[in-house]
């Protein structure tokens, strides 16, 4: 009996440590090397493939999945049925899938596909490749997938396609098969319905044959002029590690390259349209400040280039590049190349899951760029996050929020998604350097890029990095905020005088806790600061005004709906005010301040 005692204690030990150990980080691997060659005149292509894929998991993998999202923009995908559902439709989408025609649609047709020379069983379903392995990849082990298909370029309609509205013949984004990723989390083969991407880092080599007369700008790097044969040129290109890879093409591009700062090739491809050109030469200089700007508030970006391109159907990120619509007066465009320039960062070389963190991709980067968009252009702005905060408050009070842990698929209103990712997920970054001091913000983002570029971290990674730089704790602060629906919601109740002190009663009227700042101006023009820390946090912030005294107040814990403290002064108080920097993100801030009569 004491034998089969200890026997089991030593199978339980050697499980927990497994599980222990199967907890540390890892990321699965991806070496691409594609052909194809385009026919421009029916819209179509071949491809071939060849994937190398290591698995460096803890897991035996027997199946992998493939995204084709060319499939999307057919009658009856689930792109069309929910955009026709949903009671906010992107008008870019519409129902103009649904009247797409044969010729018009967009597909990726697998017609072979072996693993390691043997052939595999295949089932497309919709946006997704469901491959059953004939031989199991064991962690550590490599394996090669090679794949033959067809495909045809839909009509421009979200991101991808041809002709778009300003004229760009070909948008290649998100065309070709790609393998899904695989993680902590398992597989993440989300069908392609309304958002962006998550993808398996590796090194791609990708050749594209197409007519003589086209330019080519995308990701990598071209190795070597372009080989003319039979009427066509084909364009090589190298880039290591990316998770994406992106191209356009137009015979009426200008390419212009303008040198970034640390020998970055900036290079710019639009259309030669007499009313845009001015606009697109002025951006150029304007690209390489910001480029300047990321680098010193971020961290260095580590490619050789980077590729501002007219096409699409907006704004969207890519590696190494952004495919923007380029008729845009110059505020509009340079707006629009600082958003997408930033998403180099946040969710490119910070590879978050956008589907399931859409606020982290979104939100840092709506931050980041409105700080970098007000130095270049040398606003005075005491807070570019302003229009954000008020995107926030208004979804917070609508009745109609959902928290940040939905789905950015599921979302019941597109509207809804938009503000929880851009507004909010801004308002978070922002707030975040209320709570623990704007230096410790800036030094939290410069060491989540040390600690997490070319990786793929989650929520948690960014707050520990947080937690570790101000030596704070802040679970309570990613929970509550981002992962729930509570709002902050803090109030004056009462002030009154006794024998020369001032009493002063706080209340805490939403469900989420915060540390608070009062600023107390007295009626001979002095000023004084008092500070309360959130007793759940931990720790304090260094004082934000320092040419103002502050006192220290003792913790306020969160379950008290009210706090006391006083002011012992015979000075008299004129004006009380919770928070005058409007970084924390109140939703009535009415009762934030206090006039004596």
């Amino acid at each position: 009996m004491k034998f089969l005692k200890n026997s089991l204690w030593a199978l339980l030990c050697i499980t927990v440590a497994h599980a222990q150990n199967s907890t540390s980080y890892w990321q699965q691997k991806v070496d691409y090397k594609m052909e194809i060659d385009v026919d421009v005149e029916k819209w179509q292509y071949e491809g071939s493939q060849q994937i190398t894929y290591t698995n460096n998991s803890p897991d035996v993998l027997d199946r992998v999945f493939y995204h084709l999202y060319f499939n999307a923009f057919q009658p009856g995908s689930e792109m069309d049925v929910r955009s026709r559902t949903i009671g906010d439709p992107d008008p870019r989408v519409g129902d103009r899938i649904s009247k797409l025609t044969p010729s018009e649609i967009g597909y990726i047709k697998p017609t072979s596909l072996t693993q390691d020379g043997a052939k595999l069983k295949y089932e497309v379903v919709g946006t997704v490749l469901e491959v059953d392995l004939a031989k199991p990849i064991q962690p550590g082990e490599s394996t090669v997938l090679a794949m033959e298909w067809d495909a045809q370029v839909p009509v421009q309609v979200r991101r991808s396609g041809r002709n778009s509205k300003e004229g760009v013949a070909l948008s290649m984004t998100q065309w070709f098969p790609k393998l899904a990723e695989y993680d902590f989390q398992g597989w993440h083969a989300d069908p392609y319905i309304a958002r962006e991407f998550h993808g398996v880092w590796g090194d791609f080599n990708v050749s594209i044959t197409i007519d003589e007369d086209y330019i080519v700008g995308g990701t990598g790097y071209l190795q070597g002029e372009p080989k003319k044969r039979r009427g066509k040129k084909t364009w090589v290109f190298d880039a290591p590690d990316v998770h994406d890879f992106t191209w356009a093409a137009d015979p009426e591009y200008i390419h212009d390259t303008y040198e970034g700062p640390n020998g970055v090739v900036l290079n710019f491809y639009y259309k030669n349209n007499p009313d845009i050109i001015e606009n697109w030469k002025k951006l150029q200089p304007k690209t390489a400040a910001l480029l300047e700007y990321f680098n010193k508030h971020i961290g260095p970006y580590p490619y050789k280039q980077y590729s501002v391109i007219q096409g699409g159907d907006g704004g969207m990120e890519y590696a190494m590049c952004t495919l923007i619509t380029g008729e845009r007066k110059f505020g509009s465009l340079f707006g629009v190349t600082a958003h997408e320039l930033a998403h180099s960062w946040f969710q490119f070389l910070l590879a978050t899951n956008e589907a399931k963190h859409e606020w982290m991709d979104e939100g840092f980067t709506s931050y980041i760029s409105a700080l970098a968009e007000a130095e270049v252009m040398e606003e005075d702005n005491p807070n570019p996050v302003a229009g954000s905060y008020r995107g926030y408050n208004f979804l917070a009070t609508s009745g109609q929020e959902q928290p940040a842990t939905t789905h950015a698929d599921r979302y019941a209103s597109n509207r809804s998604y938009g503000i929880t990712a851009y507004s909010k997920g801004a308002v978070f970054m922002a707030q975040l350097g209320y709570v623990i001091g704007k230096e410790n913000l800036e030094k939290t983002i410069k060491q989540y890029y040390k600690d997490w570029a070319f990786k793929h971290p989650t929520p948690n990674d960014f707050i520990r990095v947080a937690e570790k730089i101000s030596g704070m704790e802040l679970d309570w602060y990613l929970t509550d905020f981002m992962q729930t629906t509570n709002t902050i919601d803090y109030g004056i109740q009462n002030v009154s005088e006794e024998n020369g002190t001032t009493k002063v009663t706080l209340q805490r009227i939403g469900l989420m806790g915060m540390p608070i700042d009062v600023y107390a101006e007295f009626e001979d023009g002095s000023k004084a600061s008092y500070y309360i820390p959130l007793q759940m946090m931990r720790g304090e912030k260094t004082n934000p005004t320092p040419d103002i005294d502050r006192v220290v107040l003792k913790d306020w814990a969160w379950a008290y709906p009210t706090y006391e403290f006083e002011i012992p002064t015979n000075k008299k108080v004129k004006r009380l005010v919770i928070d005058p920097s409007k970084l924390m993100a109140d939703i009535a801030p009415e009762n934030n301040t206090y006039e004596a009569n």
